[in-house]
């Protein structure tokens, strides 16, 4: 048996190591490094694929979410809601910007924002809501948007978990994750479905004048050199990083279904299992993309599990082990815990398995074997 490894990213580049390569010899060669036309084309690409009017490239994926709260005009004391249950880096940015984060619990079976959570939370002081589409389930976009649009609020839809997602709204019609709200932003960190070999991101919008605002955002808040029309930052895709995604932008669907199909033989294993409950998908097979295959242990041994894996060398992850409203830097005399009944229950249960392209069956069996003798002794 191959060794296991919780992301295969050298077994990926074998199959497009020919194209990145020459891509890479090609860059090196134009010195064109910066806003070259390998980041050109990626952007035209991923439109393409997405079918949204503007992409964005821009750093890294937190960058990507600050630059969208900068360019919707949020000010200092607006309150932003968004998911207690989900990685730092969504509550970060809302923090870092001198907005006040407003964390809200999830549903127990998704992990995703809970609309009802988030029509509670609701005051004159709200301005956005910002859903993440956790491990790769889509989040509840339809009651999401319902609610933005009653309350006159932003939807900034937290991707970096979700690119390649089809979300199938109410009247029929299917959208492609963070193309839904008002804006979209995700991350191409090297472990995502849509993974550069660095630091990477982007921020998708349909809004014209928005995207205009963005693009000077992103460059120092210029649209014309030296001139500096509002505050920016410096966040740029490179052209190198560029390159590797324009090689797995034509495989994403095909990588997606490899994850599917290793959450297939994940799910079958573990079926009719007392303490294992296994991912939702919600509604269409589609709308999960398994960025994580996160299973909850339901009779306390999800701790023992970990440490039992790492004696048998299979890799594993918790997340999240810490809810964000426990966290020092978010902790908030506001918050109750009462109202995160099911987050402070989901980081006692919550454990993620190896998932990735290159997953085979006899792998899977040694791990789904392994974990079902522990869990039932």
């Amino acid at each position: 048996m191959r060794k296991i490894q919780m992301v295969d990213l050298k077994g990926q580049y074998e199959g497009i190591k020919d194209q990145i390569n020459s891509s890479f010899e090609e860059v090196i060669t134009s010195t064109a490094f910066i806003n070259g036309p390998e980041v050109q084309n990626f952007q035209k690409e991923l439109e393409g694929y997405l079918g949204v009017k503007h992409v964005i490239p821009c750093g890294n994926g937190t960058d990507a979410l600050q630059i969208a709260m900068m360019g919707l005009g949020l000010k200092p004391g607006d309150e932003v809601i968004t998911a207690d249950f989900t990685f730092a880096a969504t509550v970060e940015v809302i923090a870092l910007l001198g907005l006040t984060p407003v964390l809200v619990d999830v549903e127990p079976d998704t992990f995703n924002i809970d609309p009802e959570k988030v029509k509670a939370a609701i005051t004159p002081k709200t301005k956005a809501i910002v859903p993440v589409h956790l491990f790769g389930q889509t989040a509840n976009m339809d009651e999401i948007m319902d609610i933005a649009t009653a309350n006159n609020l932003f939807v900034i839809e937290d991707n970096a978990q979700g690119i390649g997602g089809n979300y199938h709204d109410k009247t029929g019609v299917s959208h492609k994750t963070g193309t839904i709200g008002h804006i979209g932003a995700t991350s191409f960190f090297p472990s995502k479905n849509l993974g550069c070999y660095g630091d990477g991101g982007a921020i998708f919008t349909n809004d014209d004048e928005l995207a205009h605002t963005i693009r000077g955002v992103v460059n120092h808040g210029m649209y014309e050199r030296y001139h500096h029309d509002v505050v920016g930052v410096n966040s740029r895709l490179d052209s190198l990083q560029a390159a590797v995604l324009r090689a797995k932008l034509p495989k994403l669907d095909s990588y997606n279904n490899a994850r599917r199909k290793a959450a297939d033989l994940y799910d079958a294993a573990f079926k009719a299992q007392e303490h294992i409950i296994t991912p939702l998908r919600v509604g269409n097979d589609d709308t999960h993309v398994f960025h994580q295959y996160t299973l909850k242990i339901t009779n306390g041994k999800r701790d023992a599990l970990v440490k039992h894996f790492q004696e048998n060398n299979i890799p594993c992850g918790v997340y999240y082990p810490i809810p964000l409203h426990k966290q020092k830097a978010y902790a908030d005399e506001r918050y109750n815990e009462a109202d995160f009944e099911v987050t402070n229950q989901l980081v006692k249960e919550v454990i993620s398995l190896p998932m990735h392209t290159e997953l085979d069956k006899e792998q899977i069996e040694f791990i789904t074997k392994t974990l079902i003798a522990f869990v039932n002794a």
